[in-house]
């Protein structure tokens, strides 16, 4: 009886572990794809701040957002030294109009790389606009306390070699899908960047992230908050908005 026993143990066992395999894979895609969710929208707009701390120094800019649908969005900075400069996303590029030149420029190429108005955000950054989980293969790791928050930890490798970052590494709360933590790396596995998540809100039912911080590990003494404000989710916006007409 007690080999019978052992014997039905351990085929209980070997059935769990099968069972849980895949589980852990699917489960990993499933919370990639709620991280997602929380930051899809018909349209968003809102104010916002971003406060540069570089080298010692504080540089405070504000500007208001349109976006459609997490492709096009249109960016108008209003604080004294950049008013005026706009940015405008659509159809997977990025222009800029500079008061001070009365020119649009395409920042395309190896300019996509720079530093969007001195701040630890690239140019790059800004034009994502696939879903995470249909440009990375994630994979559980851990459970993870983060700022006391029950999180998943999740590995990210990319599916294209196109990819600005190879691999990132996500903390995602378990109560509500917040990215509270991120890690971007290289292809060489050098770790580039790190978000953190300061704040969040429940807005219309998806929890957005209202105030956040990126650090740029290639620039000493770095990082950039970002605040929104006044924001309003799925309210309506004209087509006029997204048009190069509307950057002068």
């Amino acid at each position: 009886m007690r080999v019978m026993r052992f014997i039905v143990r351990i085929a209980m066992i070997s059935v769990c572990l099968l069972s849980v395999l895949p589980v852990s894979a699917q489960t990993a895609a499933e919370i990639l794809d709620k991280v997602d969710d929380n930051e899809i929208y018909k349209s968003i707009i809102h104010e916002g701040e971003m406060i540069i701390e570089y080298q010692g120094r504080t540089f405070v800019k504000t500007f208001k957002v349109w976006g459609r649908e997490n492709k096009d969005s249109f960016i108008e900075f209003t604080n004294p030294e950049d008013r005026g400069t706009k940015y405008l996303k659509k159809d997977g590029r990025l222009y800029v109009y500079s008061p001070d030149t009365e020119q649009i420029m395409l920042i395309s190429g190896h300019m996509l790389k720079e530093s969007m108005m001195g701040s630890d955000m690239s140019y790059e950054d800004t034009i994502e606009n696939e879903r995470l989980s249909r440009r990375y293969t994630a994979t559980f790791l851990e459970d993870e306390k983060v700022d006391g928050r029950d999180c998943w930890v999740l590995d990210l490798a990319a599916i294209k070699p196109t990819e600005s970052y190879q691999k990132r590494r996500l903390w995602v709360a378990k109560d509500n899908f917040d990215m509270v933590r991120a890690e971007f790396y290289a292809l060489s596995g050098a770790k580039l960047k790190e978000y953190t998540l300061i704040r969040s809100e429940l807005i219309q039912g998806q929890s957005f992230p209202m105030e956040s911080e990126m650090r740029d590990l290639l620039r000493k003494n770095s990082k950039t908050t970002f605040r929104v404000i006044n924001l309003e989710l799925n309210a309506p916006v004209s087509d006029r908005i997204f048009s190069t007409r509307n950057l002068r």
